[in-house]
Parts: C-alpha cells; structure tokens; sequence
C-alpha cells in the first residue's frame, strides 16, 4: 500500500519530476558543469536547471564542487545514492522507448467521456 507518508512515496516524488530523472541521467558518465548539461540535455533552462541540481543536493542524490579559480568553475557528480537510481531510471527509460507509441497512440484516439 502507498500511503502518503510511505518510504515509496519518496521514491515516485524524486522520478515524478522531468528534470530530476534527466539530469540524474546525464550525470552518469561523471562530474558535469552546468553549461555542459544544459548542451547535453537541450529545451531546459538555466533557472529550472539550477533549481533541478539544488534540488538533487538537498536530497543526497549529486554533490557540488566548487573550484576556487578565476572565474570561478562549478561542477556536479552523482553520490552513490544518486548512482543508485540510475538502474530505475534506466528501466523507465527503456519501457518509454519500447510503449511511447502506444501511449501516443492511446492519446491520439481518446475522446472525452459522456458528461
């Protein structure tokens, strides 16, 4: 059962969010700075890009490195927490390759419901 203050409940909060899962994604090869990510993700800007990255910070998922250089140089890795969702992330991202079609599908031929 998933109540509301449930252990999985966390879980489906952390994948629910787009960018928390694309992010995590492009992550996996190793430590990335911002501008790089938002090249390699495309169509996310930089605000919802900071908020995505402080957000997976506050929950333990990357960590920040900040660089003491002029001008200053920041880069984000992945913890062992967040290397643990990657399978997760992986597996929804396969079933999406594999049923997008259908879904489209599904939504292309759904109409409203009698009111």
């Amino acid at each position: 059962m998933f109540l509301a203050d449930c252990q999985a409940r966390l879980a489906f909060d952390l994948l629910g969010n787009t960018w928390n899962a694309v992010v995590l994604w492009s992550l996996r090869h190793g430590p990335r700075r911002p501008g790089r990510l938002r090249e390699e993700i495309g169509g996310i800007s930089t605000k919802v890009l900071t908020e995505t990255l402080r957000r997976l910070e506050y929950n333990g998922l990357v960590t920040r490195h900040a660089y003491a250089e002029a001008p200053p140089r920041v880069e984000y890795e992945l913890t062992e927490l967040g290397r643990s969702l990657l399978g997760p992330v992986g597996a929804v991202g396969e079933w999406a390759f594999a049923h997008a079609d259908e879904v489209m599908e599904a939504q292309d031929s759904w109409t409203d419901p009698p009111s």
